[in-house]
């Protein structure tokens, strides 16, 4: 099949979607289908399109297994909802202009979400030429939005949602991380075939991301010696909880055998750095290149993956499966019962606490920092559990089987 995929951020770029459709694109084409990819010049790690990409508002590259066109995605502040408002805006209507025109007369189109308008760029590529749209879904928006208080104006929430509820009663099919967003989509639908609604997680890369010894560059680099490393890694944004890392490291400020460090960046960051100063057990690391990520995650004793109450019915991070590939233990602060949870659970990979609950986060953090043994049996388990989940190449057969089946149903619908 010929597939045009419409995605945010693309590799070289670090963004954890990137990373996601990255590895899809690819086991696609091993499978033998032709790709073109609309996606955005690379500008997730600086929040600014990388040096070597300035200067090019549009370039289309030849692949072996197709082509990918890149486009300025007009970076903004991420506190300022309403310039980042119009960014989007801006993105979306060069990658409509770019899916319309593309040369590779797609079998199927692919659009990625967040961000919500690239849905209409891919249901747009696929209604000119009367193909099929599957949307995929990252986040559920407005959604995750809302719980977090970034967009608060009921008008540009009822906007959201009727334009979210539009776009899924025209995909041919709309692809979600698990059972909660699932739910989620398929009430939004109603009557309208909440069958349409399929459940094809996300992956790790096992061979990509294993088990390492602690000692490493990372950790010589920043001065962490052989203390307890306690990290999160990844997006520093409103999502996170990351005032339990700062409480937490309060009440251990006199341990000069723990250290907290936060991997990252986003919109919050600049709040916590002031929140955390004065604190000599936190150190704060910029977003790392993507072939460092195994090292990154090796460099931590316990990982924590704290996030904002509501927001499991919205969000599935992407990190916990990469952490669990690391052979590092997770101590989760996620809504009980949530996707998170249960896979920490079952996998006998870690904790998860209640969100937004300073005590008990770190309660069951000192009870982890003083266990070796407790997080050594945690992180195999862990590891143990993804070894037996879906791999890149059984994500990519899952989405071949779904485009030949919107692909024959599409055609039956046309008669």
């Amino acid at each position: 099949m010929n597939l045009l995929v419409v995605c945010p951020h693309f590799a070289p770029d670090t963004a954890p979607t990137g990373e996601v459709m990255t590895a899809i694109t690819r086991a696609l084409a091993d499978r033998g289908h032709r790709l073109h990819v609309v996606t955005s010049t690379p500008w997730y790690r600086l929040h600014d399109v990388e040096p070597e990409w300035r200067g090019r508002r549009w370039s289309t590259e030849s692949t072996e297994w197709g082509a990918v066109t890149r486009l300025h995605p007009f970076p903004t502040d991420k506190t300022n909802i309403p310039a980042r408002a119009l960014a989007f805006a801006g993105f979306t209507g060069l990658a409509s202009v770019a899916a319309v025109t593309s040369r590779s007369r797609p079998d199927v189109v692919l659009a990625m979400s967040p961000p919500l308008p690239l849905g209409l760029t891919g249901w747009l590529a696929a209604a000119v030429r009367g193909r099929p749209f599957v949307f995929n879904i990252q986040d559920v928006f407005p959604d995750a939005a809302i719980e977090v208080g970034a967009i608060t104006s009921p008008r540009v929430i009822a906007a959201a949602s009727q334009l979210e509820r539009w776009l899924y009663r025209r995909a041919d099919a709309v692809t979600v991380l698990s059972e909660e967003l699932r739910s989620n989509v398929a009430a939004k639908l109603g009557d309208h075939r909440p069958d349409r609604v399929r459940v094809i997680p996300n992956f790790v890369d096992t061979e990509r991301i294993r088990p390492q010894d602690r000692r490493t560059g990372y950790r010589r680099e920043h001065g962490l010696g052989d203390r307890c490393v306690v990290m999160y890694a990844g997006n520093v944004g409103m999502s996170q909880s990351l005032d339990l890392v700062v409480h937490a490291a309060e009440r251990l400020r006199d341990r000069d055998d723990v250290v907290f460090v936060v991997n990252g960046g986003g919109s919050a960051l600049d709040d916590l750095e002031r929140r955390a100063a004065g604190l000599p057990n936190v150190r704060f690391v910029g977003l790392q290149p993507r072939e460092r990520l195994p090292e990154v995650l090796a460099s931590a004793d316990v990982h924590v993956v704290p996030l904002r109450r509501g927001l499991a019915r919205a969000s599935v991070p992407s990190k916990l499966y990469s952490i669990l590939a690391a052979g590092r233990p997770v101590l989760a602060s996620v809504d009980a019962g949530s996707e998170v949870a249960r896979t920490v659970e079952s996998a006998g990979a870690g904790v998860a606490v209640p969100p937004e609950d300073p005590d008990a986060f770190t309660e069951a953090l000192v009870a982890l920092v003083d266990d070796p043994a407790r997080r050594e049996s945690a992180g195999a388990a862990g590891r143990a559990f993804v070894e037996q989940w879906i791999s890149p190449a059984g994500v990519a057969e899952a989405y071949e089987a779904l485009f030949a089946e919107v692909r024959r149903s599409h055609w039956l619908r046309r008669g």
